[in-house]
């Protein structure tokens, strides 16, 4: 079972993006989602977050610009970002915590390859 993030891209300030993880199988259940990225030189930061009963967090800097969604029937997670600067430039990834997936069982974590936001005028 893998996970693929996508949607990244070059924008410019002020401009927005959506990124969207799927999973390649079927997805039972997954406890918590979530989107992280990682700026050159920088720390992993965990950017939003969607837990199975819709609950969402949001690191500080992304609040009222970020918002994270989930599509169950395409087993597929969105990051919607909007009024995005500079500063949002990174490799944006997705991660799964207690996944069940059809066929296949349990998943403590799953963790897909990023996908490049750069954000420039």
């Amino acid at each position: 079972v893998q996970l693929q993030a996508s949607g990244g891209g070059l924008v410019q300030p002020g401009g927005s993006l959506r990124l969207s993880c799927a999973a390649s199988e079927i997805i039972l259940t997954i406890n918590v989602m979530g989107w992280y990225r990682q700026a050159p030189g920088e720390q992993r930061e965990l950017v939003a977050s969607i837990r199975s009963d819709g609950t969402t967090t949001y690191a500080d800097s992304v609040k009222g610009r970020f918002t994270i969604s989930r599509d169950n029937a395409k087993n597929t997670v969105y990051l919607h970002m909007n009024s995005l600067r500079p500063e949002d430039a990174a490799v944006y990834s997705c991660n799964a915590q207690g996944v069940i997936a059809k066929g296949y069982g349990y998943y403590s974590s799953l963790s897909g390859q990023g996908t490049l936001v750069t954000v420039s005028s």
